[in-house]
């Protein structure tokens, strides 16, 4: 059996920044009368080993996978399967960071009422936060799109080993994992992978309960954190650029609505100017000291 060894953090975490002390203050008043809903994306797993999609350095660097090709190609899921079983061992070492322990903790002093999350990682639930909605699913199950049978995600892991015996010796652990627990492949090497098949109808559409690119997030999710953020006293909004539209809508909600939003991340940001407070930082230097503020 093989040792689960997460990825060093010097790979994943952005250059650390002094942490604004204006700029703390300022969102120290802003959260200090509870009522907050937290927003995260995928920089809260950069100090858990787990990169988010511009990298350290702010700039793009990965392709995800597309839910159009997953759905329609096999050749599609023969590469994101491929690259998710090589990467798998390394994602399912992530344990939670300080910034995901103290996210739990403000729930627990009654300041966080809810985690909204875009990451598929479950880390907020293992570091103990009690009322997590994930906006964009979880890798820990899979679901076979054509017959609906529900499948662990650490099963399906056994299948491709059975299935595919060998192949992680030969890549020698693959290239950098990516944000969703996938690592880049040469083509070669995934034509000679063997993909999973459901053992109930026996289709090939096995798919992780993610929201891939270009996939639609359920409306019944999508309803429930809208009704979490009309009901905030206030958004914090942690470890997002928000580039995708998929957050960045519920910032341009609150500025609709007059609900005031803080962001805590590194590194620029869509809709500068927006947030009432932006602290430039590691979540690490900025969120233990919130804890300590405001339980004392």
């Amino acid at each position: 059996m093989s040792v689960r060894v997460p990825v060093p953090t010097r790979l994943t975490l952005p250059p650390r920044t002094p942490v604004d002390e204006s700029r703390y203050a300022d969102l120290l008043a802003l959260v200090r009368d509870g009522g907050v809903v937290v927003l995260t994306g995928a920089g809260m797993s950069t100090a858990s080993g787990i990169p988010d999609y511009r990298g350290p350095d702010g700039q793009r660097r990965v392709e995800p996978m597309q839910h159009g090709e997953f759905v329609t190609s096999a050749a599609g899921r023969q590469r994101y399967w491929a690259r998710a079983f090589a990467g798998w061992e390394k994602f399912a070492a992530a344990e939670p960071n300080v910034a995901h322990r103290a996210v739990a903790e403000l729930e627990d002093l009654g300041v966080v009422d809810w985690v909204i999350t875009q990451n598929v990682d479950g880390l907020h639930q293992r570091a103990g936060s009690q009322r997590v909605l994930e906006l964009h699913g979880s890798l820990s199950q899979v679901t076979c799109l054509d017959c609906g049978e529900p499948i662990d995600r650490e099963q399906v892991q056994g299948w491709l080993a059975a299935a595919n015996p060998g192949f992680l010796e030969s890549i020698d652990g693959g290239g950098e994992i990516r944000p969703d627990g996938d690592v880049l492949l040469a083509e070669s090497v995934v034509q000679t992978f063997r993909t999973p098949r459901c053992l109930v109808c026996a289709g090939d559409r096995l798919k992780p309960d993610v929201v891939f690119f270009g996939g639609t997030v359920p409306r019944d999710v999508v309803d429930r954190a809208f009704e979490l953020v009309d009901g905030a006293r206030s958004l914090l909004v942690l470890g997002s650029s928000l580039r995708v539209m998929s957050g960045y809508r519920f910032v341009r909600r609150c500025a609709k609505a007059g609900i005031p939003v803080a962001l805590v991340t590194r590194g620029s940001v869509r809709g500068e100017g927006e947030p009432a407070v932006h602290v430039d930082s590691l979540l690490g230097d900025v969120l233990p000291r919130l804890v300590a503020d405001l339980g004392g």
